[in-house]
């Protein structure tokens, strides 16, 4: 009889531990514009953590440098999505220390999908390398697109006329203007500012990014055709990877992430089913090259597979128990 009340002992107690994994709590994640995939994957996670008693604002912003101050310096702000290429870029392009010290301090709490690099441009141009001595609009300085698309020049030494630092919106203006030539934008596709705003009637298209030197800094990909209404052909270009970050916080932050990102981990399946489409090709495993998981999730995710593993082994006792006690 000991031994019964012993093992229902052990049952309650883990039946407690796991019915108080619940938490309230406000939290900030920093996306990018309104409509970019960065922005749709916060509002999926606003809705997915709302029943679990977690308020998630999500902040729309200029992209991955402008989410490393926030997340560094913006009150309450403890996450936000940046590209993964955005410590090669704070270490090969730029030379403000304080950005220098914060990138050394970010964390990645998950990778996340691959982000197409979107080269839109008139129709004679053929490809990446004939950019050469034409006006192109690489993004609004600080946004993602921005920071990519100056690895990208640096890495291959096309040298373009111009280097025109706006936003897409602008960009998209500009472009169907003739006032520059091309423009860049990394999202995961479909984005929404290409199947709304560009009609077959704008002459423009999706220009291939197959340059030597990019293809070995970055992995090569395609934008299958009829992604866009407009876009007819299968597009040769280069992916980076979207990475959901924190800052190395300490403390009750350092907690409140871990337990959202054991909230996220454990619901893929409803992410999948409810969210984006990019969701089907997110990862939460993927090794990625260069970044550090942050320790109030690695542990987080380890006492999770503990308790599974705890919980999984107690199916004799739990036999036991109802032999003892009867029906």
């Amino acid at each position: 009889m000991q031994k019964g009340f012993a093992a229902l002992y052990v049952v309650i107690s883990l039946v407690v531990a796991l019915s108080t994994d619940s938490f309230a709590v406000d939290l900030t994640i920093m996306t990018g514009g309104e409509k970019g995939t960065y922005y749709q994957f916060g509002l999926n996670l606003k809705k997915l953590v709302e029943p679990k008693d977690i308020n998630l604002e999500v902040i729309n912003s200029t992209g991955s440098i402008e989410n490393l101050y926030a997340v560094y310096q913006r009150p309450h702000t403890q996450m936000g999505i940046v590209q993964s290429d955005v410590l090669a870029f704070v270490s090969r392009v730029q030379s403000d220390p304080v950005l220098k010290r914060i990138a050394t301090k970010t964390r990645m709490i998950f990778p996340l999908y691959n982000e197409e690099v979107h080269l839109l441009g008139r129709r004679e141009i053929r490809d990446f390398d004939d950019l050469t001595g034409r006006r192109v609009a690489i993004g609004k300085e600080g946004s993602g697109t921005y920071l990519t698309a100056r690895l990208l020049f640096e890495v291959s030494e096309v040298k373009p006329e111009e280097m025109v630092p706006i936003g897409t919106g602008e960009a998209m203006s500009q472009l169907k203007s003739g006032k520059i030539d091309a423009m860049f934008y990394v999202a995961g596709y479909p984005v929404k500012l290409f199947t709304e705003d560009v009609s077959e009637d704008d002459g423009l298209a999706l220009i291939p990014i197959r340059n030597k030197s990019i293809v070995e800094f970055y992995p090569q990909t395609k934008i299958p055709a009829n992604t866009y209404p407009w876009q007819k052909t299968t597009v040769d270009t280069i992916a980076v990877k979207a990475v959901l970050v924190s800052f190395n916080f300490r403390r009750s932050n350092c907690e409140y992430v871990g337990d959202f990102a054991n909230a996220l981990y454990e619901n893929m399946d409803w992410l999948i089913a409810n969210g984006h489409s990019k969701w089907k090709s997110v990862d939460l495993e993927f090794p990625l090259k260069g970044w550090e998981q942050y320790d109030c999730v690695k542990s987080r995710l380890q006492h999770r597979r503990v308790v599974n593993k705890s919980a999984a082994e107690l199916n004799p006792i739990l036999k036991a128990v109802k032999d003892i006690l009867g029906p």
